[in-house]
């Protein structure tokens, strides 16, 4: 059974998910207001929205070593403080130059809060022995609601932009300082596997930390106060301190799934105001609202995702949600007004919705070296949003905005077949550098 201090850190990682998705939902439904402020054409809109995606691989990859270092909760508290912040002043900036420099700060620290919270949630997965990840993702929703929310509330009272992005920060920034100082620290993260419990899909979860035998997986969940055999321990140290090589093989189909998602995703997330706006005319208050609704539908999917996997196994639910969101993603391109519109956002946030954690989830699962199949994996996100952000805005300057959401489409469709590499199976113990 999970401690109070599992349960502790569990509520801390949430809060972590939560501000996440404040912040990056009070951005991006803000990308039509800053188009507008400074004037930029659509292709430099594009080259804005590129600019971030770039640069929070920068910070991904940097995580990883800091965490397996220092552990990921001091990089996750510093650098998601530093996020609220540069919002904040990208709401009172008002010089071209200082929204490029902007954008890229927001995407350094973006990243390195997306890698090391999900390391967090993979370690509060460990300790409970069973899945709990979608949750987080599920709360992130939440947060990106209430941002996407407060955007339409603060557009119907027309209040000034600089405020509209300050509000919600300095609230994610309080819920960060209250909260995030109950993290696991870089000891606790590292706590062998809990025996999991539930479906036949999760059993794999006791091979999670390679080279750890099943009975004593068993053995730590059912008497955490005993000392483990004398045999296994003692390889789990020397794999902590010493540098492992991570083979790429078994996280591939977890990347490529991972990079059509946010092509989706980046076409959703940086797109949605504008197709709303130019392709179906829809009224202001309504604009944000597709955002909304995607996120909207993500949470409710996400609520009883846990239970999904538990129940069937991670590859049939990735595989069902890869079917509703290319089906979704359709209805967006032949929606014929606001309201079928925005009904299909929501279809595409239910089918996405498991996706993401179930990857992060799965390289876990990894053992040693899990900081670093985690933070390639949320490098993945960055590739499929650059070539999302890229390709929707390249089909949106030269066709329509409606014609841009049709790679979305294909791609999400193609996570159908890579499913089968979210299937549960002993992990292998990464080779010593």
């Amino acid at each position: 059974m999970p401690t109070p201090r599992d349960r502790q850190a569990r509520v801390a990682t949430w809060a972590a998910f939560f501000v996440q998705g404040l912040c990056f939902a009070t951005l991006l439904t803000h990308v039509i207001d800053l188009q507008h402020a400074f004037g930029l054409s659509d292709g430099d809109l594009t080259l804005v929205l590129l600019l971030v995606p770039l640069i929070a691989g920068v910070g991904s990859v940097a995580a990883a070593p800091l965490a397996a270092r220092y552990g990921s909760a001091p990089v996750l508290r510093l650098s998601q403080l530093a996020v609220c912040a540069v919002v904040v002043l990208m709401g009172w900036n008002g010089q071209l130059a200082g929204l490029y420099v902007l954008s890229a700060a927001f995407g350094l620290f973006v990243g390195a809060v997306d890698a090391a919270m999900n390391m967090q949630a993979v370690a509060v997965e460990r300790r409970y022995g069973m899945s709990v990840l979608t949750g987080f993702h599920a709360v992130w929703s939440v947060g990106s609601m209430l941002g996407a929310g407060l955007n339409s509330a603060f557009r119907a009272l027309e209040v000034d932009l600089a405020w509209a992005f300050s509000v919600p920060m300095v609230l994610g920034a309080l819920v960060s300082l209250a909260l995030l100082p109950r993290l696991y620290g870089a000891a606790e993260e590292r706590v062998p596997q809990r025996a999991a419990t539930g479906h036949a899909g999760e059993h794999a979860m006791e091979h999670a930390v390679g080279g750890t035998a099943e009975n004593a997986g068993r053995n730590t969940a059912e008497h955490p106060g005993e000392d483990a055999p004398a045999g296994p321990p003692a390889r789990e140290g020397r794999e902590r301190t010493a540098p492992v090589r991570v083979p790429w093989r078994p996280i591939i189909p977890l990347c490529l799934a991972m990079a059509f998602l946010y092509v989706g995703d980046a076409a959703v997330s940086n797109y949605s105001t504008v197709y709303m706006e130019k392709a179906l005319a829809a009224s202001e208050w309504l604009v944000p609202l597709a955002y909304f609704a995607y996120q909207a539908a993500m949470l409710l999917a996400r609520v009883p995702g846990d239970l999904a996997v538990r129940r069937h196994g991670p590859a049939p639910v990735v595989r069902a949600g890869a079917v509703v969101g290319a089906l979704g993603a359709l209805g967006v391109v032949i929606a014929p007004g606001p309201v079928v519109a925005v009904l299909a956002f929501g279809l595409v946030g239910v089918g996405l919705s498991v996706i993401a954690p179930q990857s992060f989830s799965a390289a876990g699962r990894l053992g040693a070296g899990a900081e670093t199949a985690i933070a390639r994996v949320n490098l993945f996100n960055y590739v499929g949003f650059v070539v999302g952000a890229a390709v929707v805005g390249t089909i949106n300057d030269t066709v329509d905005v409606r014609t841009a959401f049709v790679p979305a489409v294909v791609l999400i469709a193609l996570i159908v077949p890579l499913a089968g590499g979210f299937r549960p199976r002993p992990a292998t113990a990464p080779a010593a550098s």
